[in-house]
Parts: structure tokens; C-alpha cells; sequence
């Protein structure tokens, strides 16, 4: 699904609860995430939907490497000649993006949950278990705007892995926020502002004190990369990503 304008010339592409997001301006456009391999086809026709063309893509800009963050992502990088930015610190994961290890079994902890069974199981559909990584990416570097349509800055907010970056655009009083702070949990199936489960989290405890930089922010409009956008400032999200708490 194409929903337009989930902040000020921010587009999402949202399939399976995973996110990934298109920035537009006058320069060109620039994409945050690259979601799942069935997600491609509906690049395409998100690009034909605002009148925009392969080659007005600048970049690809990751959050981080986990696979269904870089799923079409050497696709654009071959076909479309893209350059893809990741920091240093998942420029490994991103080539290699089941190579991580979460402080949980990610294979059984959905069985501890059962209400997210149908989401892991529209992930696999989607393409989960077959993402080719991403190499010859660039690293960024941090609290410094990207030079790329929007010129979102990237902040690190390690603990969902060691490289994660939420990307703020103050302009537009949006971040992004990966995973460091989604609205949905496709682990367990709970929907609200909170953390990533330790099935998928490298660093539970370093992934709340990451919250610190989200709540720092003025953002009212968070995208995450899972779940619905939050539209009720960035300091009430930490609020209540907090209060969940690790799990």
C-alpha cells in the first residue's frame, strides 16, 4: 500500500507491518528503507503515482541491515545505479542481513506470542526469508544532514543493532524512526510506541537508553518502520515506549 503524504512530502510504502518511506523535493527523491522483496513492484508504481522516475532517486538511506530493512535494496543499488548509505557500524549486517544475534531466540519467541504469528507469517509471504544483502554501501556519519533530497540527518541510536540511525528532518518536524522506536511489534503483535522485542534486538537495555535521542526531538510526526505513523510528538512516544519497558 502507496499512502501519500504521511508528513510533508514523505510517502510510505507499508506491506506486511514493515515500512519503508519516500522523500521528495525539488532536487529529486531520496528512500529511507527498503522493506521486503514483494515491496518492489509497488516502487514502481509509487513512482508512477507521483509523476517521478528511477533517476530521480538519489539515494537509498538505511536505518540499518537488518533483512527486512534492505530487501529490494541491492536491486535499486544494480538496476537503478543508487548509491546505499548505512553507518560503519552495519555496513556488515547490511551485507549479510540474517547475520545477527538477538538477546532472544527469534525462531521461538513468536510461539511465546502467539497474536504475531499471522504477521511473521505475511513477512515470510512477502519475502522475509529470502533477502539478498547489500554491499559496497557508504557509511554516513552522524548529527550531520546527508547530502541527499531532504537532507535527513541521521542520529545513532544503537541497541536494536549496533548501527541503527533514526534520520531527523526538522524541516519538516518529522523523524524517522526505524526500529529504535516503532507502533507495532510484529513479535509479539502489540501495537504502541515502544522498542523492538529481544527476538530481534541485539541490546535491549542500550535500545531504551536510545530513547533519550528521540525524546531530545521537537519531531511531532514519527514514521516508524513498523506500525502506524505517530503524530503525537516524540516526547509522548518515549513516554509510553518506556512504560512498556524491555521485553
Amino acid at each position: 500500500m502507496l499512502r501519500l503524504n504521511v508528513a510533508d512530502g514523505i510517502h510510505a510504502l507499508m506491506h506486511a507491518n514493515v515500512n519503508a518511506y519516500i522523500i521528495e523535493d525539488d532536487d529529486g527523491i531520496t528512500l529511507v528503507d527498503a522493506g521486503l522483496p514483494r515491496m518492489w513492484p509497488m516502487l514502481h508504481i509509487a513512482l508512477e503515482t507521483l509523476g517521478r522516475r528511477p533517476e530521480e532517486i538519489k539515494a537509498l538511506v538505511l536505518t540499518h541491515g537488518h533483512f527486512d530493512h534492505v530487501g529490494y535494496a541491492a536491486r535499486v543499488q544494480r538496476e537503478w545505479n543508487v548509491p546505499v548509505y548505512v553507518h560503519q557500524a552495519d555496513v556488515g549486517l547490511a551485507a549479510h542481513p540474517y547475520r545477527y544475534k538477538p538477546q532472544r531466540n527469534r525462531f521461538v519467541y513468536p510461539f511465546m506470542h502467539p497474536r504475531s504469528l499471522p504477521t511473521i507469517a505475511r513477512m515470510a509471504t512477502a519475502g522475509a526469508l529470502r533477502v539478498k544483502g547489500v554491499t559496497n554501501t557508504r557509511p554516513y556519519e552522524t548529527n550531520t544532514p546527508l547530502p541527499v533530497p531532504g537532507e535527513p540527518t541521521p542520529q545513532h541510536t544503537p541497541g536494536h543493532t549496533r548501527g541503527h540511525c533514526i534520520l531527523q528532518l526538522a524541516d519538516r518536524d518529522t523523524m524517522i524512526t526505524g526500529d529504535a522506536l516503532v507502533t507495532f511489534d510484529p513479535y509479539t503483535g502489540k501495537a504502541g510506541p515502544q522498542t523492538v522485542a529481544s527476538a530481534a534486538t541485539q541490546d535491549t537495555r542500550e535500545a531504551i537508553r536510545s530513547l533519550d535521542v528521540i525524546g531530545k526531538s521537537s519531531a511531532q510526526t514519527l514514521l516508524p518502520g513498523h506500525g502506524e505513523p505517530w503524530t503525537q510528538g516524540a516526547q509522548t512516544a518515549v513516554r509510553h515506549a518506556i512504560a512498556i519497558g524491555q521485553h
